[in-house]
């Protein structure tokens, strides 16, 4: 396992500004390779979708190849990504699409821990609402705190895989097992969850899984993960000509093609430069090489958290056993939004707030200011690490 970070740095043109980002659970700096796939996408012949003239065919292989560059790294079976603008407008299609075939007095689960996107869209889809609570004092959310709202009724849990304030991973393939046990479906936001550990659809038992190819150096826009099987039993609004054909059914209008290219190139970057020995094809390459990212990101997290022990004043919200390298902080006699402030004149980009993730901050008693969150991405180093912990010294001093 090889994980060579300055080789890994040299591919971001970004980060010749001198900034030490922390902000990657918002979004991640772009690789060189990933620029050049969106522009050579624009650059060649495009057009709809067809098989008779290059733009066309250009096209077709542009969605194919971003399909099959998504089901590698999910998991999960080409025929069942689905493409849309964000996350966010995703959950919000499968949210009134799912609800059309539910009834009154059915319920669905949420939870406090989710980030916003994974809990309106079904509060406003018209059913009974059930909210599992994580426990604020340890950021866990167990199984049995999701036990505890389920019944006959639920039609569904949505959960995070990874909570983008804190970090916590609840256990989803136990949640999805008790989900199941009373046949419900899972919906599961991995926006947060997918930039930092590898998926395996059938073993987290999720029935969708959401995320956003920008958390992991790709363009922005959103991916869905399903079974083409539960795909085909969903009756989305759709035009009347466009295609029946799953996935296609669900996405709307023409597709971002080069976006698309530059997602299969985020994705073949993972699979060769997280660990440039990796051999195989890309889906083991991706698991040898998030091997490598996670064991990576474990070793500056642990320089963080020791860093920020040594000062005073500081309470860290971040406390979950299994979570990613998201750190959200709070000062006793100093204002988080002054510390993004000061932080980002030195160069080192922290920011502030509650990230969408409102019910989260609510619930850990931050109200909706939230907190200071520090998030790694696979290109920070260890003397990013240095300049947050120097950069957070000088500004509790002041």
């Amino acid at each position: 396992m090889t994980y060579d970070i300055a080789a890994l740095r040299s591919h971001f043109p970004a980060l010749a500004a001198g900034t030490a980002h922390f902000d990657g659970p918002g979004g991640t700096q772009t690789p060189e390779p990933v620029i050049r796939a969106i522009a050579d996408a624009l650059a060649q012949p495009l057009s709809n979708r067809g098989r008779i003239t290059l733009g066309e065919r250009n096209a077709e292989r542009i969605v194919t190849g971003a399909r099959r560059a998504m089901a590698d790294l999910l998991g999960a079976d080409p025929a069942g990504i689905v493409f849309g603008r964000s996350a966010t407008q995703l959950t919000y299609d499968f949210a009134r699409t799912l609800a059309r075939t539910w009834s009154p007095g059915d319920e669905v689960v949420v939870t406090r821990l989710d980030h916003d996107a994974n809990i309106r869209p079904w509060v406003q889809s018209g059913a009974t609402v059930r909210w599992a609570e994580f426990d604020p004092g340890t950021g866990e959310l167990t199984v049995d705190a999701i036990r505890s709202v389920l019944s006959g009724c639920t039609r569904l849990v949505a959960v995070t895989a990874a909570s983008n304030l804190i970090g916590t991973r609840p256990d989803i393939p136990a949640i999805a097992e008790a989900a199941h046990e009373v046949g419900a479906l899972v919906y599961v936001d991995g926006v947060h969850h997918a930039a930092h550990s590898l998926v395996d659809l059938e073993e987290l038992g999720a029935d969708f899984f959401v995320c956003s190819p920008y958390k992991f150096l790709g363009p922005h826009h959103g991916v869905l993960a399903a079974r083409p099987e539960l795909l085909e039993t969903l009756r989305p609004d759709k035009l009347l000509p466009s295609t029946d054909t799953v996935p296609e059914r669900f996405e709307l209008g023409t597709l971002p093609y080069e976006f698309l290219a530059g997602t299969a190139a985020a994705v073949d970057f993972l699979a060769e430069r997280l660990d440039p020995d990796a051999t195989g094809g890309r889906r083991e390459r991706l698991t040898a090489g998030f091997a490598a990212l996670e064991a990576h990101e474990r070793l500056l997290r642990t320089r963080i958290d020791e860093g920020l022990a040594a000062l005073d004043g500081v309470t860290v919200h971040s406390r979950a056993a299994d979570r990613t390298p998201t750190v959200l902080l709070t000062f006793e006699t100093h204002d988080t939004a002054d510390a993004y402030g000061f932080l980002a004149e030195r160069g080192v980009q922290a920011p502030a707030g509650s990230f969408y993730a409102i019910e989260a901050s609510r619930h850990l008693g931050l109200g909706d200011t939230g907190g200071l969150r520090v998030g790694l991405a696979p290109y920070n180093d260890a003397e990013d690490v240095d300049r947050l912990l120097t950069g957070l010294t000088d500004f509790l001093k002041r």
